[in-house]
């Protein structure tokens, strides 16, 4: 029998319990997650029936809109009194980390404590500046915001709450999406929550175009340690 169960080990970390993603809706797979304790994660087409999701304890977390930019329709975007750099006090990043991602769909999850999400990000930002994928944002001798970046993947843009609303994502968001086309990627893609309006509207402006949408689905099995 076909295994539909992938392990997502840096999301058990974060939670203390077995997490999988399930790589199938159908019944089959839906059925495999019933047989064993743990957090498990399905994406879907939205325009798929979800009957059978429910049925078998799913519920939904959150949507994802993927936005892709082709090289010759990126429209860079250029400010004074911005400076990049791969040199920053981690800290900082981290500090910024921790504050800026609070509508995730792990934070969606009903089934897991805030503070749980939080260090699933918080753990992903901490891998992600070990593998140097990490762009710092400078402004007034700051660290302003970072960007986060892996391949033809833009991960993460994230704003220190102090600087927001002030313009200096776009330009920011532009230099480094430039960086990423300079490395040979024609196409580079995204990946934003709806909720997350102010991204959705930076990359928009760069020349990104909204390609497809994806439906998130969680269920539990067992319990989180709260405590954890």
């Amino acid at each position: 029998m076909e295994n539909y169960l992938q392990p997502t080990p840096w999301d058990k970390r974060s939670f203390i319990i077995d997490t999988y993603e399930v790589t199938s809706s159908s019944e089959e797979a839906l059925k495999q997650t019933n047989n064993i304790e743990g957090h498990f994660t399905l994406k879907i087409d939205p325009l798929e029936n979800t009957e059978n999701l429910k049925k078998y304890g799913f519920y939904y977390a959150d949507t994802l809109i993927e936005p892709i930019c082709k090289a010759e329709n990126f429209e860079p975007y250029e400010q004074q009194g911005i400076e990049m750099s791969r040199q920053y006090d981690r800290n900082e990043i981290l500090e910024i980390a921790e504050e800026a991602f609070k509508g995730g769909r792990f934070h969606r999850d009903f089934n897991i404590p805030n503070h749980m999400a939080d260090r699933r990000y918080m753990n992903w930002v901490q891998d992600l500046i070990e593998k140097d994928l990490i762009i710092a944002l400078i402004y007034e001798g700051k660290t302003a915001g970072f960007y986060a970046y892996e391949k033809d993947k833009i991960l993460l843009l994230a704003m220190s709450k102090e600087y927001r609303g002030k313009g200096l994502a776009k330009a920011f968001a532009s230099y480094c999406v430039q960086e990423q086309f300079a490395m040979g990627h024609p196409i580079l893609k995204t990946s934003i929550s709806p909720s997350n309006v102010a991204s959705l509207n930076v990359f928009i402006s760069l020349g990104f175009r909204l390609r497809k949408s994806t439906d998130v689905y969680h269920k539990l099995n067992g319990s989180i340690p709260y405590g954890g």
